[in-house]
This record gives structure tokens, C-alpha cells and sequence, in this order.
């Protein structure tokens, strides 16, 4: 919000200077973001008389003028044409800096000698452009500073408001900040209704359809009306303020805006076919050119203001291209209404739009202020464009609103603020802000509060008020009573640090990706066309096309990061994200949001030495470091199996994770084409866990074993196997045979190649055996082993070697 101070002296006769006054304003939750000095800085530009206009001598397009400033008549060579003999102008003198860093200084000019320059409303940072000097008005003390006398010389604060503060979008707000601050009274504009045109209920008609969105409107109409320029005073005070002049009846549209923070709109009458005005909700499909000649495609819930055949207005944000106020306009419908925010920010939001009309209906406008802003603009519109006010205004308001009563304890204003207030300074600032006060009971206050207030709904909010106008810096700084405690972390949160720590431990790095993806991407990892995963979340209002939907799986954005550093030749990457995915849910608006663990291994498997060759990174690595996190998390009886594979795995090089029939993960080398399509050239191994089903099967219990007193012993078994057959189903077979001696088995030796028929493969199996009672015999270890062997001829089609 930006106001002046010349403009707050008009409301709240105060004695501070503007320094002060920021502070003041800063101290009562009215930041002031930026004060600019207007003015202060120009007092050698001064008024001044032409004495006497030549041409140059020696240059066709210079005057060579006499220019008297009350003390002295100065010789100044000046190109400008728009003035004779006689006018008033501002002279900057020697010495004068103009905005712009441009100081003025004796010179000579095409042989003659200027002693200053005339200066034109654009030099003096009075106007974007301008043609030609400034002329003043005649009879205005010579010497006297220009911004002095024309009254310009003021300070302009910027002031940063919360969103709630909506009755301080406005000059009149901020003033009964300052009253309220210094104990003064606000002095209100004042406007005396003349009306002399015909009733208005002869020539207008209201009717509010949607009274939810609209809960009150009132209007008052004006005939001959003349369209033209605003008074100077007007002009500048609204360029003071960032607001460029248009015609003499919008800019007092906006005027009033500023002064009483309400937003008004003028309708030019003869554009309104049969004089009406219905305010009710657009059609679905709807187009509307608003003001700025954009076209609008309307719906449902968007409110308009029609006429009997069409849209004329978007009701709180902007008016119709079709009813604007033109140079011809002579009759004016003028509306002051109210809308409920939520349904102004909504439309507003959608469309892509932002007034200042918007900017305060979305935070909640003054009910109760419609007629007395309606009536300052439609008088000021009499006074300025010469129209007649009809008699009467209209003013649909079926359900009238209520100031809000609300009580407030003394003892709870002790209890937050921590201090004690007499009863009579409570009073006394309600009062300053201009809240009714009873008081029924000792030590209990029943405060109505005026309808502008729409932030105050609540004892605390009151509270606060009292905080504020006593002063912050009046609350005695004390250290607060806290009790310590500590919350012991979920298990949720220990496993999930457990299983970072884990990753980081195999030498991985984490990473975090976006949780918003392209569609694109699910084509990329070959998911499958009926995969459910390929129907995810869509975003309202996506960044760009490349965060579009909430991710299904942590893949894309894994491959994306081991592209981006291969790319940039760091070769060894392995990285995991521990994250969240968002899996849609039939009938549910809303997604799953499971916990998944992936990464990503591609390159050496160590880093590069002297004393080693470099191997890469393959299938058993990343097998081997998921076996080492389930025996570390506790999770027994993990079953890898080449089952329910993922598309985005290369056939034959990937399997599943199970513990019993819980599938809780995958593992494997990514398929070619995937790698293909994100630029990747040398292989990738993948893995993924379900974090969810990782925390139902971890133990926090870790069994320990005594030492063993006895010596072990094993035998090794060499099978002769079809190759399609899975060394899994012969270390399970050999296990199953439940023997409390049977301590390890282990497979120790795969060989394929001469002395093996085709299509088979030799393996080597070691058992280990081991009794924690005494030493095991060579016999009692050969008869175990046969029955293992026996066994798994039993139950296998093998051969033993």
C-alpha cells in the first residue's frame, strides 16, 4: 500500500516528522518497506517569470529569454517553444541536481551564456513524458520553491501490509492506525448530497441473483456528465501513488478507492441495454473482453455483473470493454458493491488476473462503507464533471450484517501478554480504535467491533490489539518456562536412518530427486500399457510440461542423475534415494504415498589402484549388498527368484525379492532401450525395496551366538546340472534336510566347458557340519552326507560327479 504523508495530515492531524511516522507506523504492524522524499531535494528549482522571449542568434530552433526569479533576471537559451513572454515557468537554478543525478551548471551555448534551465514536467520526475516546459499557474510567489508552491513537496511511504490488515488498503485505514496510536480523532471526508436529476428508481434497475456471492449491492445514477482531464491536485496525488490519470470519472473511481479502500465501478448508462443490472453467475463456456481487450473464457462459479442481454463487468476484479467510460459518455451508472472473497480470489486465481479491485475483495472489503464511499464519488462527480446525482440510490441488502461482539478477559490480556493492565487503559484503546466497549461484569469486556475489522474474530485477536497500541516494546522480556522432554524416534524413522546408513556404508550416495515428472518418462521405462503406474496424480498448476504428474516409481529420476554425471565423465556412479512415490487409488481423490529405497550402481567396482584391476559393477555386487541389508536389518528367509520382473529390466539379468510371498523388491541390470533412452551407453544395475514392507519384517532383536567349543568339518558335493535349472532350488533342497549338525551351505564353484555336455553345468556345493556338543567322527560326518546327497537325488533331477 502506498500512501503520502500530506494525505494522512488531511485525515489525522499529527506532529510527527516522516521519519517518525515510519517508525511509528513499523511499531504498530504497518511496515514501512520504502520512504521517498518528493521535493525536499529540488528547492533551487524555483518559480520564475519570462521577462522577455528572443530568438538566438546563432541557432534557429533556441529562444534566448530574460527569466526573473524574484531576486535577479537571468539570461537562459532554452529550445523548448510552448511558452511566450510572460508565462510562468520552473527555473532550475546553478547548482540545482535534478532527478537523475543532472546537475545544472553556467554554460554556454552556441556562444551565448545560460545561467540555468526551464524545466519540463518529465526533468522534474513529475511525469513520464512531457512536451515542452512546465508552465505554472500565474500569480505564484517568485523564488518560491516549485514543489513548495504547487504543493507537491511530500513523502511518499511504501508500506508493506499481512494479508489479513485489509482495512489498511487505504488512506483512511492507515489514518485510524495513527489516530488510534496517538489517541487523535479521525477526520472524515465530508460530502454534502445534492440530488437534482430523476429518481433513480425510473431509470435503473437492480437485481442480485447469487446473493451468496453478493451479498449487498447499491448503485446511484448521474446524467451530463462531461468526460475530460482531472483537476492538477487529483493528477498528482494519484501519480504520487503509481496511478496514471485517465479521465476525470475513472480516476475518481480510484480516488476513493485509495481513500476509503473500497473498489467502485462507472458504467457508461447508455450502454446498458434496458437499464438494468443483474448480478448473477456466468454460463459455463462463456467469453467476456474485459478492460485490458482480453478475452475471457467464463464459468459456472465466476460472477458477472450483466445488463438484460450481456456480461458487463467481472463482479470484484475488472470491467467489460462493452460499458467502459469514453469521451462521449454523458450518463453514469456508478456501483459500490460487496463480494465474497473466497469466490473473487477464486476466479481471479484461474484467470490469471490481479487488480485492485481483486486485491481487496479477496481479503475482505468493508460491508458497511458502500454508501458512504458511493455517495464521496458520486459528489465528487457531480463537482468535477458537472453531472447530476438522480435522487435516491439503490441498495439491495437482504440480510443486513452485524457488527461482531466479542468478550475479552482481563485476566487472560495478563496471562498472554505478561503484564497487567488497568481496566481504564484497556478501555481507552478499544476506544482509540474506535471499537464500542460495555462492560457488564468486573473484569470481562463485551467489545464490538466495526465491520472494516474483518481480522478480528476471536479473545485472542483482541488481545493482540491491545499488544499493539500499548506497545511491543513495552512487553518485559522474560525467559520462557519450558518443560524438556524428549520423543523417542518412531520406528518408521529408525529404520529409515538404519537403511541410509547401510547404503552410504556400501559406498552409494544419496540423492534427492523431484517428485514431479513428465508423462514422457513412463514411455522411457518401457512401463507396461496397463500398467497402473502410467495414471498418476496430475499437478493444477505445473511449473512446465516436465513436472506435470507425481511420480509412480523413483526410476526416471535416478537414470536422469546418472546421465547428467556421466555426462560429464564421472563414470562411477552409485546413488539411492530413499523417497516417497504416489501410487493413484481407484475412487480416491487422493494417492498412497509408500516409501520406497532405489539406486542406481554403473562403473568400477572399486576405486581405480596400482595394485588391483579395475572390475565393474554386476548383477552379484548389487545381489551381495541387499543380502548384507536384510542380515543387518534382521530379515531372514529372503528368496531371490527371476518372477514378476519389471519391463525396464534386461531379460535374464534380473530377479524379485520375496520373503515368503511378500514381494518386497527387485533387482537387476536396466533393459538396453531404457538405457538407450536416456543416453546412457554402459550398463546399470538397479535395485528397489518397498520401505513399507521392510518395516513390518525387520527384528530390533539381534540373536548372538557363543564361540563354538568344537571344530567344524565339511564336504563338498559336485552336481551335474541343466543349465536352466536355479542354484537356489539345490541349496534350498540341501537345507531342507533340517540337521541340527548342518551349520553353512555354500556354493563355491560354477564351471562350464570341456568334460560338461552341452546344455548342462557343473556346481560345487559345500556343508559345513558341526555339533556344539563334541567333536564329530569322520563316520557320523560321511552318514550325514549321504543322506544329503541321497536326498537331493531324491528330489532333483542331478547327477552327482
Amino acid at each position: 500500500m502506498i500512501v503520502t504523508y500530506n494525505w494522512l495530515k488531511e485525515f489525522v492531524d499529527f506532529d510527527l516528522s516522516s521519519d517518525a511516522l515510519a517508525d511509528l507506523l513499523t511499531m504498530i504492524g504497518l511496515e514501512v518497506e520504502g520512504l521517498q522524499k518528493v521535493g525536499t531535494d529540488l528547492d533551487e528549482v524555483v518559480v520564475a517569470i519570462v521577462r522577455e522571449k528572443a530568438q538566438h542568434p546563432n541557432a534557429d530552433k533556441l529562444s534566448l529569454c530574460q527569466v526573473d526569479n524574484g531576486k535577479e533576471v537571468l539570461t537562459i537559451v532554452c529550445g523548448a517553444q510552448n511558452f511566450k513572454t510572460g508565462d510562468t515557468v520552473a527555473l532550475a537554478q546553478i547548482g540545482a541536481v535534478l532527478p537523475g543525478d543532472f546537475r545544472i551548471k553556467r554554460s554556454k551555448i552556441r556562444g551565448s551564456e545560460s545561467f540555468g534551465m526551464l524545466c519540463s514536467e518529465k526533468e522534474l520526475g513529475l511525469a513520464d513524458e512531457s512536451e515542452g516546459i512546465m508552465i505554472l499557474p500565474s500569480g505564484l510567489p517568485l523564488g518560491t520553491p516549485v514543489f513548495e508552491a504547487l504543493g507537491l513537496k511530500d513523502v511518499i511511504f511504501e508500506i508493506g501490509l499481512t494479508p489479513n490488515r485489509a482495512d489498511c488498503l487505504s488512506v483512511i485505514g492507515i489514518a485510524r492506525e495513527i489516530a488510534a496510536m496517538l489517541g487523535l480523532k479521525v477526520k472524515y471526508p465530508s460530502h454534502d448530497v445534492v440530488e437534482k436529476g430523476p429518481a433513480i428508481d425510473t431509470v435503473a434497475r437492480i437485481s442480485v441473483q447469487d446473493a451468496d456471492l453478493c451479498p449487498r449491492y447499491m448503485a446511484r445514477y448521474l446524467t451530463g456528465c462531461t468526460v475530460g482531464p482531472s483537476p492538477s491536485w487529483m493528477v498528482n496525488r494519484l501519480n504520487a501513488v503509481g496511478i496514471r490519470s485517465i479521465n476525470n470519472v475513472v480516476d475518481i473511481t480510484n480516488y476513493v478507492l485509495l481513500e476509503y479502500g473500497h473498489p467502485l465501478h462507472a458504467f457508461d448508462y447508455r450502454l446498458l441495454a434496458g437499464g438494468a443490472v443483474i448480478v448473477e453467475r456466468a454460463a459455463d463456456g462463456e467469453k467476456f473482453v474485459t478492460l485490458d481487450e482480453q478475452e475471457r473464457a467464463l464459468v459456472n462459479q465466476d460472477l458477472t455483473i450483466r445488463d438484460a442481454e450481456k456480461a458487463i463487468a467481472l463482479a470484484g476484479i475488472m470491467g467489460g470493454e462493452n460499458s467502459e467510460i469514453s469521451d462521449s459518455t454523458t450518463d453514469i451508472l456508478l456501483e459500490s458493491a460487496y463480494f465474497e472473497p473466497s469466490a473473487i480470489r477464486r476466479t481471479a486465481r484461474r484467470l490469471g488476473m490481479h487488480t485492485e479491485a481483486s486485491h481487496r475483495f479477496e481479503r475482505g472489503a468493508d460491508i458497511s462503507i458502500l454508501p458512504r464511499a458511493l455517495d464521496r464519488a458520486a459528489t465528487l462527480m457531480a463537482e468535477l464533471a458537472g453531472g447530476k446525482l438522480a435522487v435516491g440510490s439503490i441498495d439491495v441488502y437482504p440480510t443486513p450484517v452485524q457488527p461482531r461482539t466479542i468478550s475479552v478477559r482481563l485476566e487472560r490480556i495478563a496471562c498472554i501478554l505478561g503484564i497487567e493492565l488497568p481496566l481504564d487503559e484497556v478501555i481507552r484503546i478499544f476506544h482509540n480504535l474506535e471499537f464500542t466497549v460495555l462492560c457488564p461484569e468486573p473484569g470481562i469486556l463485551h467489545v464490538t467491533v466495526p465491520t472494516y475489522r474483518v481480522d478480528i474474530e476471536r479473545e485472542i485477536d483482541l488481545i493482540e490489539e491491545v499488544a499493539r497500541l500499548n506497545g511491543y516494546e513495552n512487553i518485559p522480556v522474560t525467559m520462557p518456562k519450558i518443560r524438556a522432554f524428549s520423543d523417542l524416534p518412531s520406528p518408521h524413522q529408525v529404520l529409515e536412518r538404519k537403511l541410509r546408513d547401510l547404503l552410504v556404508a556400501h559406498g552409494l550416495s544419496e540423492v534427492i530427486t523431484y517428485s514431479f515428472v513428465n508423462t514422457s518418462v513412463f514411455n522411457k521405462i518401457m512401463l507396461d500399457e496397463n500398467d497402473p503406474r502410467r495414471n498418476p496424480v496430475k499437478v493444477l498448476n505445473p511449473l512446465s510440461e516436465d513436472q506435470a504428474v507425481m511420480r509412480t516409481t523413483l526410476l526416471p529420476g535416478l537414470l536422469d542423475v546418472t546421465a547428467r554425471n556421466l555426462s560429464v565423465r564421472l563414470m562411477n556412479v552409485q546413488v539411492f534415494e530413499l523417497r516417497r512415490i504416489y501410487l493413484p487409488v481407484a475412487d480416491s481423490e487422493l494417492p498412497v504415498e509408500p516409501v520406497y529405497a532405489a539406486g542406481i550402481l554403473t562403473g568400477s567396482r572399486d576405486p581405480e589402484c596400482w595394485n588391483r584391476t579395475t572390475e565393474p559393477v554386476d548383477f552379484y555386487d548389487v545381489k551381495g549388498m541387499l543380502e548384507n541389508v536384510f542380515e543387518s536389518l534382521g530379515i531372514s528367509g529372503v528368496l531371490f527368484e527371476a518372477r514378476e520382473l519389471e519391463t525396464y529390466y534386461h531379460p535374464g539379468k534380473a530377479c524379485s525379492v520375496y520373503s515368503g510371498q511378500d514381494h518386497i523388491g527387485s533387482f537387476g541390470e536396466i533393459h538396453p532401450t531404457v538405457q538407450e533412452n536416456f543416453g546412457i551407453e554402459k550398463p546399470l544395475y538397479y535395485f528397489e525395496l518397498n520401505f513399507e514392507k521392510l518395516l513390518s519384517l525387520c527384528t530390533e532383536v539381534t540373536s548372538v551366538s557363543p564361540p563354538p567349543r568344537y571344530p567344524d568339518t565339511f564336504r563338498d558335493i559336485a552336481l551335474l546340472v541343466q543349465d536352466e535349472m536355479e542354484t537356489g532350488i539345490i541349496l534350498d533342497c540341501i537345507r531342507g534336510n533340517k540337521m541340527k549338525e548342518m551349520e553353512n551351505v555354500e556354493l563355491f564353484d560354477l564351471y562350464k566347458g570341456p568334460g560338461i555336455p552341452e546344455g548342462h553345468k557343473s556346481i560345487a556345493v559345500r556343508v559345513r557340519y558341526r555339533s556344539p556338543e563334541r567333536t564329530l567322527t569322520d563316520e557320523e560326518v560321511n552318514r550325514l552326507q549321504e543322506q544329503v546327497v541321497q536326498n537331493v537325488l531324491k528330489k532333483i533331477n542331478v547327477t552327482i560327479r
